[in-house]
């Protein structure tokens, strides 16, 4: 691949001037006054992807358009989709960024901009080594789909949508995100499971109004003390999940998932520094890793209720509240999972007291084979760029657009991601490595010649 290798040596500069010119579209799908910048983003791609001589299409839905495009079709090669989104989080606080968050800006190496990592940069890596192939080669060594999303960061809504009705448009044999972090740096990934999500609302109601502590107390059950002790009766001492039936669908790690998340270079001491914590916490007889990628987790994530003013206001409060998620690991069913809730809050309720549980979101983990001839294709491909095989990374977070894709189309899915731990994806600051954004077009170009030859 001298050929190719050399091309994207010349065209280095231009491509991080392309990738300036999309980071300066303030495509912000949260934040309805971006809606027009949102649709040149769209625009923008559309372009890109019809200049390359694909066949490219905007897709209107009721939300923010799809971009939907496809390379001329080679017979009897295989076919890769490539999933990943031009919309962007938010900006604020906008006087914590160092530099204006829609200028991109060079500094030590990095690209500074709203939207670097997370995803324009990851994202069109894997159409610059297209444009490589093509005019290197006159075409490329297999078939490429893109669905390029503007409503990542609001829940995918549309694109769900969207792939109810076009599995057979879409199909394909695998599917690349390039849309997270490597291990470390210097220590590419890639990411084979995903837990899942199961995330509630939790309305606590006790009597008809707020009541005076000492006229009241000691009488009524009070609804924040109710709370504390619900949401407390969730897990035992062993950080277990008290739900009935919560583990019946788990899928248990195997020993060779244990011993290669055993064998990556991670320091639990310099994590918990990291964090500024003296001391972790959660399922008895995991490790620190297993726990945190693995296995299920519980967790409370907001509490509100009574007075929160400067000074005292002695009230048995009326109402409390609480936001509480579950994440899963694959095979569990949040629909399954809120049954059991609803099971143990009647249970866990003391008299006096209303407990009604809304059932925010949810959705299933993935869990790609370590087996897969994909896997081993993506890391033939990424060493060869990154100068060192990747290690085989799960991630606790959710992303619930590709179990989506997973399910609807039937393909192995490649989590490649070519960010850093440290990019600031939500926060002012965000980042991309200028060297990882060209090894991850290299390590793009040499994945269609991968894949291309899979049985």
């Amino acid at each position: 691949m001298t050929d190719i290798d050399q091309y994207l040596r010349l065209h280095g500069e231009r491509f991080e001037a392309e990738l300036c010119d999309l980071l300066r579209i303030a495509s912000v799908s949260a934040q309805p006054e971006c809606r027009a910048e949102i649709l040149r983003a769209a625009d923008w791609l559309d372009a890109r992807f019809r200049r390359l001589g694909f066949r490219s299409e905007i897709v209107a839905t009721e939300g923010c358009p799809l971009v939907v495009a496809e390379s001329p079709h080679v017979e009897g090669a295989p076919t890769a989709l490539v999933y990943g989104h031009y919309d962007v989080q938010p900006a604020d606080p906008l006087d914590r960024w160092t530099s204006p968050p829609f200028e991109p800006t060079r500094r030590g190496g990095n690209l500074y901009a709203r939207g670097a990592t997370d995803d324009k940069g990851q994202m069109l890596t894997h159409l610059l080594s297209a444009e490589a192939w093509v005019e290197c080669r006159g075409a490329l060594p297999l078939n490429l789909k893109y669905v390029i999303e503007g409503e990542e960061e609001v829940g995918s809504r549309s694109l769900e949508t969207y792939l109810a009705g076009q599995a057979d448009r879409l199909a394909t044999d695998c599917i690349v995100i390039s849309d997270g972090a490597q291990f470390a740096p210097g220590i590419p990934a890639i990411c084979y499971g995903l837990r899942g999500i199961a995330y509630y609302e939790l309305r606590v109601a006790g009597p008809n109004r707020d009541l005076h502590s000492g006229s009241f107390g000691g009488s009524v059950t009070n609804p924040a003390g109710a709370l504390a002790k619900v949401l407390a009766g969730m897990t035992d001492n062993q950080g277990r999940v008290t739900i009935p039936g919560f583990y019946d669908d788990v899928a248990p790690l195997s020993d060779q998932e244990r011993r290669l998340l055993a064998e990556l270079p991670f320091d639990e001491t310099e994590y918990l520094l990291q964090l500024g914590v003296t001391g972790t916490w959660g399922e008895e007889g995991y490790t620190l890793l297993e726990r945190r990628w693995a296995r299920p987790a519980y967790d409370v994530c907001g509490l509100w209720s009574g007075y929160q003013g400067e000074g005292a206001k002695t009230i048995l409060p009326a109402t409390a509240h609480a936001k509480f998620s579950f994440r899963l690991v694959p095979n569990q069913d949040p629909h399954k999972i809120t049954q059991g809730i609803k099971w143990l809050l009647t249970e866990l309720c003391p008299p006096g007291i209303e407990l009604e549980l809304v059932d925010l979101h949810g959705s299933p983990g993935l869990l790609v084979s370590l087996e897969s001839p994909y896997v081993d294709a993506a890391a033939r491909a990424i060493e060869q760029a990154f100068g060192r095989r990747p290690v085989l990374t799960r991630e606790g977070g959710s992303i619930p657009i590709v179990a989506t894709l997973h399910e609807t189309l039937r393909a192995d899915v490649l989590l490649l991601g070519w960010g850093q731990n440290d990019d600031n994806t939500p926060a002012p600051d965000e980042k991309l490595s200028l060297a990882d954004f060209h090894r991850g077009i290299r390590a793009s170009a040499r994945l269609w010649q991968e894949l291309a030859h899979v049985p």
